[in-house]
């Protein structure tokens, strides 16, 4: 029996460890922390450090073509039933008669056949190859700036979300003050009921309030915790793990950047302006690529081949027929309909459009900005504003409740000052995340999340 309970008793212990080693990780990250963290472990940041890698292997492959290209070929044929040669009977000795019919030849394919060959070739000069290697360094630089887009995006999407959380967390703090106090007030008011001081229907109304202060609180509670899911997936972090949030609100100097916008040239540090660069530079390789076409192309090429010829196949290969070769190619393109021509032209009109799309970039980036700037500043007021009102509603339920207890003041007094309290409590929230999300904006279009 002793050996049956030790027994039970390492299974468990072996349960208990697998569960404590399958228990998901918790982390305590900064905002720093987690887009770090996001960096790393966002698809979309992933998947644009691979596209840099599939570019360097673009590189790869265009210097490729211009080395030498090595190929090895091996034929067998056996002709089931040969080919005849026919023609003309020159061998009787007399003259040709080309009315005649055609007479069969004895010569003709050999039987058995094998042959192996290597071929060889060196691209000497060609145009294109040589802007096809600029172009590819440009389409890498290209995919590393899609790199930074990725991360900027991946930063102000993971801040909101971050924001997002410590608010919510200050919606519960505000609802855990208001259902203290409520609570408070509702004793007080139902010890003066039972005294006969007040009626029962003041009572019933703190009692709907605070009812309605626990449901919102615990949608609240809700709401954060799916704030904080949303948090992991924008990080790129699995849902199930733990994540704590070490930064306060405190911290945040909302109005750092409020002013700070006297750079006119700034667009220029917009990833999505470099963007637009680089694909005129691209456009601009096309062109230089188009006219490359109206250039020759020069090229070396060698070859070696053994060739086994027999009628029998046993005899096969008792002799080897060597042949090779070296040569130069020159392709010189002369007439093409006026093809090439049209493509060079259509080159230069993407040219010219991309060049109009950056100026509109420019133009539209400083709009984006300058609205953005706005919406920040509004917002700070905003914020500012309900900061006083939410000051002044705390300021009118403590002179209601004062009043009220020394009996100058009504019950309803006191419930309309808690209703004003817990509205400005909620806009003052909004303002909160509101002027947090548009800093966020705004320091995206002014290219300071780079």
């Amino acid at each position: 029996m002793k050996h049956i309970i030790l027994i039970t008793s390492f299974f468990c212990a072996l349960s208990l460890t697998g569960i404590a080693q399958q228990a998901p990780a918790s982390h305590s990250f900064s905002l720093a922390d987690c887009i770090r963290y996001a960096y790393e472990h966002q698809d979309t940041v992933k998947n644009a450090i691979l596209d840099v890698q599939s570019a360097e292997y673009k590189v790869k492959e265009t210097i490729g073509t211009g080395l030498p290209q090595i190929n090895g070929s091996a034929t067998f044929q056996d002709y089931v039933k040969p080919p005849v040669s026919v023609g003309p009977n020159f061998l009787s000795g007399g003259p040709i008669d080309p009315k005649a019919r055609l007479i069969t030849f004895p010569f003709g394919p050999i039987k058995y056949n094998n042959t192996y060959s290597l071929q060889a070739t060196q691209l000497l000069f060609s145009g294109t190859f040589i802007v096809g290697l600029q172009a590819v360094k440009a389409f890498k630089e290209l995919s590393q700036r899609s790199v930074i887009r990725s991360k900027i995006e991946t930063n102000a999407n993971v801040t909101k979300a971050y924001y997002q959380v410590l608010v919510s967390g200050e919606q519960v703090k505000l609802l855990d003050a208001n259902i203290v106090q409520l609570k408070q007030q509702f004793d007080q008011t139902a010890q003066r009921n039972k005294q006969g001081l007040v009626e029962k229907i003041d009572v019933d109304r703190l009692d709907v309030q605070y009812n309605n202060l626990i449901t919102n609180r615990e949608n609240v509670v809700r709401t954060l915790v799916l704030s904080n899911q949303m948090l992991k997936f924008q990080m790129g972090m699995p849902i199930e793990e733990e994540l704590n949030l070490t930064d306060k609100l405190e911290s945040i100097n909302i109005a750092e950047q409020a002013q700070n916008n006297a750079d006119t040239t700034f667009y220029r540090n917009r990833i999505e302006y470099k963007l637009i660069e680089t694909n005129i530079t691209l456009n601009q390789l096309e062109v230089k690529s188009k006219k490359a076409e109206f250039l020759p192309t020069f090229s070396f090429n060698a070859g070696f081949a053994g060739v086994f010829q027999e009628n029998q196949a046993k005899y096969l290969y008792d002799n080897v027929y060597y042949n090779s070769y070296i040569g130069l190619n020159l392709s010189v393109p002369i007439f093409s309909g006026g093809q090439r021509k049209a493509r060079l032209r259509q080159a230069e009109i993407t040219v010219l459009k991309s060049r109009n799309d950056l100026a509109n970039a420019a133009n539209g980036f400083k709009l984006q900005a300058n609205a953005a700037n706005i919406t920040y500043v509004n917002s700070l007021q905003s914020l500012n504003n309900q900061k006083r009102n939410r000051t002044l509603a705390l300021e009118v339920l403590r002179v209601a409740k004062i009043k009220y207890e020394q009996g100058v003041g009504s019950s309803v007094e006191v419930t309309q000052a808690q209703t004003e309290l817990e509205k400005a409590d909620n806009e003052y929230i909004q303002a909160l995340f509101t002027t947090l999300v548009s800093k966020v904006d705004a320091d995206k279009a002014y290219a300071r999340l780079n």
